[in-house]
């Protein structure tokens, strides 16, 4: 076979081929066996069913290459999980070859990739420098299992070669990275004695007189020793409208302004007496006296009167 030498296998090599069931037993023996001559005494040739190659017992990097679809008469669809498994048993710088029939026209929800998604998703399984090989026609036999076998008829499919490389690390690998770290200086920066004793000031150089020391003083115009007049200091909103009233949380002192206004307006509209003894006590007060009934109190002393008494008055 012609794809053989495109394999690159060799005596001593581990390789795995996967099978589904549309690849033909005889031509699935007849690889095997020529696999077999190629790999030699020392070689191993492991053959997978597509279907059971997630339960598998194969540990990672177990293969130097894994073939699939590459059987004669085979049309094998590849999930994501199957590629990603592939990857996976790949030994660090191993190959993947696979066959599979790809739709070359615009189709939408088609059951089969386009060679573009295909490569896509072999890059995404973890492979490394993917690329197709070859594009052939099906022949009618090819075609048939394709609708027989995947559940799709197309009259634009097409069969591409693609291989992928697994990278020279292991899935999941570290390694410490050696970057060049600059060394530390063990002495301080030096510093230009010019500049070191321009910016240095000590207690005897306030007594120097050669020293031009500046008054803080004289940094100050005029204006800014004025005390700012408080009505300046007042929000632009603070006490507009026809009604004067304070902010809430007020800080510009509009709201003890208030309070005092309505402390001198209580006291102005208190009334008066005309005789001087309303504090004396009931005995001593008139018919029309705004304190009858009132208990009495000290000369001087505040007493508020309520509307209500006010207009019994």
């Amino acid at each position: 076979m012609a794809e053989m030498a495109d394999f690159g296998i060799s005596a001593g090599q581990s390789v795995a081929v996967v099978w589904d069931k549309s690849s033909p037993v005889e031509a699935l023996k007849d690889l095997v066996d020529k696999l077999q001559a190629l790999t030699g005494d020392k070689g191993q040739v492991s053959v997978e069913n597509i279907n059971q190659l997630l339960q598998s017992a194969h540990k990672e990097s177990s293969f130097d290459v894994v073939l699939s679809g590459v059987i004669p008469g085979s049309t094998t669809a590849h999930s994501a999980e199957i590629l990603a498994e592939m990857a996976r048993i790949l030994r660090p710088g191993g190959c993947l070859f696979l066959k599979e029939p790809v739709e070359t026209a615009v189709v939408n929800n088609s059951k089969v990739k386009t060679a573009s998604k295909l490569c896509s998703a072999l890059t995404l399984s973890g492979l490394v420098e993917v690329k197709e090989l070859q594009r052939e026609s099906l022949s009618p036999e090819e075609t048939g299992s394709v609708q027989e076998h995947l559940g799709y008829r197309s009259d634009s499919l097409l069969f591409v070669r693609i291989t992928g490389r697994k990278p020279n690390f292991e899935v999941g690998s570290s390694s410490q990275l050696k970057l060049p770290v600059a060394k530390k200086s063990s002495g301080k920066p030096a510093v230009d004695p010019a500049a070191a004793k321009l910016w240095t000031l000590s207690a005897n150089d306030m007594e120097d007189e050669s020293v031009d020391l500046i008054d803080s003083d004289e940094l100050l115009d005029p204006e800014d020793l004025k005390k700012p007049d408080p009505a300046s200091l007042r929000a632009a909103s603070c006490g507009e409208g026809k009604k004067r009233k304070a902010c809430k949380n007020c800080t510009c002192g509009l709201a003890e302004e208030l309070e005092k206004e309505k402390s001198r307006d209580q006291m102005s509209s208190q009334p008066k007496s005309a005789c001087g003894n309303c504090y004396l006590g009931d005995a001593f007060r008139c018919a029309s006296c705004p304190y009858l009934g009132m208990p009495a109190f000290k000369p001087g002393e505040k007493v508020l009167l309520s509307n209500s008494n006010l207009n019994d008055a």
